[in-house]
């Protein structure tokens, strides 16, 4: 299409087409290959990756925990209150508190998750929005919990 002429391009594009006189100026010094009358193209953002959640995420239930990596006795203690709300360890996502580190409030939104259990401090400003913990919290149509931490939790379960 680059290489199409004047003539070839009036079947394509049927509509009337101005040039501003500024535009005609930076195309022309183009073209002539004179680059610096012309004005500087605006970087974009940097895309940020999304924040990484192990789980298939499929029921939108998030669970974000203190601990860098779960034990495996914590791990099961997880896996059977899961179990007794109804739902398998297949249908949440997990964070950890490492992940979320340095991450915006935007980055943790645009996850879209519609429950979220907070278990144990998490460096990331979505720590501060309430501070009854065992009590559901509604943002939004998100819906919060937070806990004590899940080895805590496994602590006091244990005496």
């Amino acid at each position: 299409m680059e290489n199409d002429s004047i003539q070839e391009l009036q079947y394509l594009i049927t509509e009337e087409i101005y040039l501003l006189p500024e535009d005609q100026k930076a195309i022309l010094s183009q073209l002539e290959g004179n680059t610096a009358n012309t004005p500087a193209l605006v970087a974009s953002e940097p895309e940020v990756e999304p924040i990484p959640v192990n789980g298939s995420f499929s029921k939108g239930i998030l669970i974000l925990h203190e601990e860098a990596v779960l034990p495996s006795e914590v791990m099961e203690m997880l896996v059977n209150m899961i179990k007794a709300v109804g739902h398998s360890m297949s249908e949440v996502g997990m964070a950890s508190s490492a992940v979320l580190e340095n991450r915006s409030m935007e980055d943790f939104q645009a996850l879209n998750a519609h429950v979220v259990l907070k278990f144990g401090k998490i460096k990331h400003p979505v720590n501060a929005l309430f501070d009854q913990p065992y009590e559901i919290h509604a943002d939004g149509e998100t819906e919060f919990l937070f806990a004590d931490s899940l080895s805590a939790i496994f602590e006091d379960k244990k005496t």
